[in-house]
């Protein structure tokens, strides 16, 4: 056997590595106690700005903003991220890459907190796809597995993707309305949903949003994420990443909601991913992957929320938003730690823990309480909120109500299959190792679960500081709901009672349910993750086939393909604008008609001649007459640059070519005949370059650049040759660059001249 060296270092054990551990916890909740002191401020309804220069040019601050509902969000990016890592300490106490998971997950909590924080689209943007590369990092923290790669991979393509589209949605936004700032949008939401591209920036931002919230049908990456540590599931699931795209949608509400678009995209795709989700969640025998369903179906009840969009649909959305973060947390950290002391997580194996387990047992039916929406759980208040929402819908109430009811039942079945079902029961043979976890392990859950109890008895607090300020900033305006956990005997009340009856039902039915979703799995109903594997192995035959054909070997080859595409690009230019037209042309004197021929004369014996040699010559001329057109138009320096240039390249070639080595194989393609198709493309982009001269011709000229180099020239850079100033003052860098290239291609030219020929020299002379 081969040892390798492991590159992580191990954990030490000592009261000082224990100590330190805690450090990255403590930072994240002295953050939390930061931010609840705007808790007063904002539930007073003002909101905190500020903003530094960033890029002036454009417009594009370093600005932040404290809102309501970026309050709510750093609470529980800051809070909950505080209790993971301290029980990421505990959990991957003996672990030798815990401080490496400490590190990903601090970086990932600021990247979040950007994110939520930021009022400049652009600075946003940027903070979102650093979540994509930690997150990224995190699902793959296991990278010795070729499972837990694969699945960063597919959370990374699918996320990637969507930010591109989102890139450009923001950009359009921008364009159209001359600010990047969030804040300042809703300002411009006439001017948005009139234009002609509201329909493009909504399908751009939600492409973004939807892939990063897991929407359907993109929803399949994130339960494949399990792949990463319970740690860092419970934090992507609670409140940091996939809540992203909610978060977004939740922004731009008041700037690009209140219309059919937006209300019937949200409220079927949100409808959808949140019913199917639940059944799927029905499924699943390991309970963390049965959480992550959930985790889909709570994200799909949000942006149907969102749709809905009218006060206790967005009353609900806030409230469902703080208790999801608080259960679910909640949850996956128990399973974490049945995982950890009962050696599995799958649930037919897991029975009898509550006698061993009565502490962790007591976190997960707080829990799962909070998450079947019993009272007086702060679930309970979300979920007769939610009801509320449904029942009193602008459109279509029945089917929102259909879509809400179904999921919520299904809810609380996965509820008890987590909190009750490994806890009750004769003890199976997990069991029998089973016990209590150590305080840093327990602490955290039970703060998550018991504070799901706490907001629920304290309702008014509740709406106050939390509710009702991040429903205003969703909507842009006050919003009235009534946030309490007694609305009398209504039809919300009627539909929470009979969803836990439901739910009940559900479970108690959860085995035979269980078969008859494996059966319509097996037939291919579900199987919503065909189409990226398909898509991702035909991008890979596309990207073979494209590497066989174009990267051949051959230099002739990359400039054809290069010519082609410049090609492709300039006609579509010239025939997008409209150029294409003959202008009036002054006739032209006998000896540029000359030149003229002997520039065509010269092109065709390029094309046909199978000597190198000639060839060179050829080019030449053509070089040599086009410095005649400059000095019959008064251009001298020009000509003789020129001219120097296209003698020192003819003359240099030749000497080369009695150096370079004859190789049959290299050449062969000059002995075929004339080359007919380089010849046309020559033709192609030689009428596309004179057409586009003609245009520009056509057009006014700008003077205003001329102008400022005319003015700048002697006073700025002190010379009076206003080319040579441009070519080595205004474009000192873009000259740099050019010399750059010259550099390289002379060093290319030295290794070919020093090339020995491997091959015995054809019979007779190539050139």
């Amino acid at each position: 056997m081969t040892a390798v060296a492991s590159t992580e270092r191990p954990a030490a054990s000592g009261a000082a590595e224990r100590v330190w551990r805690l450090f990255p916890a403590l930072l994240s909740a002295s953050a939390f106690l930061w931010f609840l002191t705007f808790l007063p401020v904002i539930g007073a309804g003002e909101v905190v700005r500020v903003a530094w220069p960033w890029v002036p040019g454009m417009g594009i601050e370093l600005s932040f903003l404290i809102d309501g509902l970026a309050l709510v969000f750093a609470l529980l990016i800051t809070g909950i991220g505080a209790l993971v890592l301290l029980y990421t300490a505990s959990y991957f106490a003996t672990h030798p890459g815990l401080w490496r998971l400490l590190i990903l997950l601090g970086l990932f909590e600021l990247s979040m907190l950007g994110v939520v924080l930021a009022d400049n689209l652009i600075l946003m943007f940027v903070f979102w796809e650093l979540t994509t590369v930690t997150s990224f990092l995190l699902v793959g923290f296991d990278h010795e597995k070729a499972d837990a790669r694969a699945k960063a991979l597919q959370a990374l393509l699918v996320t990637l993707a969507g930010g591109l589209a989102l890139l450009a949605g923001i950009l359009l936004l921008g364009i159209l309305t001359g600010t990047f700032e969030a804040s300042a949008l809703s300002a411009h939401s006439e001017l948005i949903q009139d234009s002609g591209f509201y329909v493009v920036i909504v399908v751009l931002v939600l492409l973004g949003c939807f892939t990063k919230s897991a929407q359907f049908p993109f929803h399949f990456w994130l339960p494949n994420a399990m792949a990463a540590p319970t740690p860092v599931s419970a934090y992507l699931h609670s409140a940091t990443m996939v809540k992203a795209g909610v978060y977004l949608m939740a922004r731009l509400n008041p700037s690009l909601g209140g219309t059919d678009l937006w209300f019937w995209t949200l409220v079927l795709f949100g409808g959808v991913t949140a019913v199917l989700a639940s059944v799927w969640a029905l499924r699943q025998t390991d309970l963390k992957l049965a959480l992550a369903y959930t985790t889909v179906m709570a994200l799909g009840a949000l942006t149907m929320m969102i749709g809905i969009g009218h006060d206790y649909a967005l009353a609900a959305a806030s409230a469902f938003l703080v208790v999801h973060a608080l259960y679910k947390a909640a949850l996956f950290l128990t399973i974490g730690i049945l995982d950890k002391k009962a050696g599995t997580r799958e649930v037919d194996q897991l029975g009898g823990l509550g006698r061993k387990m009565w502490a962790t047992w007591l976190v997960a039916a707080l829990a799962g309480l909070s998450m079947a929406g019993l009272p007086p759980f702060f679930g309970f208040i979300s979920k007769e909120l939610l009801y509320e929402a449904v029942v009193t819908a602008p459109a279509v109430p029945i089917l929102v109500v259909v879509f809400a009811f179904s999921a919520s039942a299904m809810m609380v079945a996965v509820a008890a299959a987590v909190a009750v079902k490994p806890f009750v029961g004769a003890p199976t043979k997990a069991a029998e190792k089973a016990g209590e976890p150590p305080f840093g392990m327990w602490i955290g859950p039970a703060i998550l679960a018991g504070l799901g109890l706490v907001l629920g008895v304290l309702p008014a607090f509740t709406g106050s500081f939390f509710v009702l300020p991040t429903a205003l900033s969703i909507a842009g305006q006050p919003v009235e709901a009534k946030v309490a956990l007694w609305h009398g005997i209504n039809l919300p009340l009627i539909l929470s009672i009979l969803t836990i009856a439901t739910g009940v039902v559900i479970y108690l039915k959860l085995s035979a349910i269980r078969g008859a979703l494996a059966g319509a799995e097996a037939r291919g109903i579900w199987d919503a993750e065909r189409g990226y594997d398909w898509s991702l192995a035909n991008l890979k035959r596309f990207a073979a086939w494209q590497t066989d054909a174009i990267q051949t070997g051959r230099v002739t080859d990359y400039i054809f393909w290069t010519t082609a595409s410049l090609g492709a690009l300039l006609w579509w230019a010239i025939v997008a604008g409209g150029f294409i037209g003959v202008p009036a042309l002054q006739a032209l004197p006998l000896i540029e008609w000359a030149i003229l021929g002997l520039i065509a004369f010269a092109s065709i014996a390029v094309a046909v001649t199978h000597s190198r040699l000639i060839a060179i010559v050829g080019l030449g001329v053509v070089g040599i007459a086009i410095a005649g057109i400059f000095v019959l138009y008064g251009a001298i320096d020009v000509a003789m640059t020129q001219l120097l240039v296209e003698t020192l390249f003819v003359v240099i070639v030749v000497v080369a070519l009695l150096k370079l080595p004859r190789l049959r194989t290299a050449f062969a393609h000059w002995q075929k005949g004339p080359r007919w198709g380089h010849a046309t493309l020559s033709a192609v982009v030689g009428a596309g370059v004179t057409v586009a001269l003609l245009a520009v011709l056509e057009t006014d000229l700008d003077r205003r650049i001329t102008t400022f180099f005319e003015q700048e020239s002697a006073p700025s850079a002190f010379g009076r040759n206003v080319v040579n100033v441009i070519l080595v003052d205004f474009r000192a860098l873009d000259t740099f660059g050019e010399l750059a290239v010259v550099v390289i291609a002379a060093l290319g030219a030295y290794a070919l001249l020093r090339l020995k020929a491997e091959r015995p020299e054809p019979k007779g002379d190539a050139r």
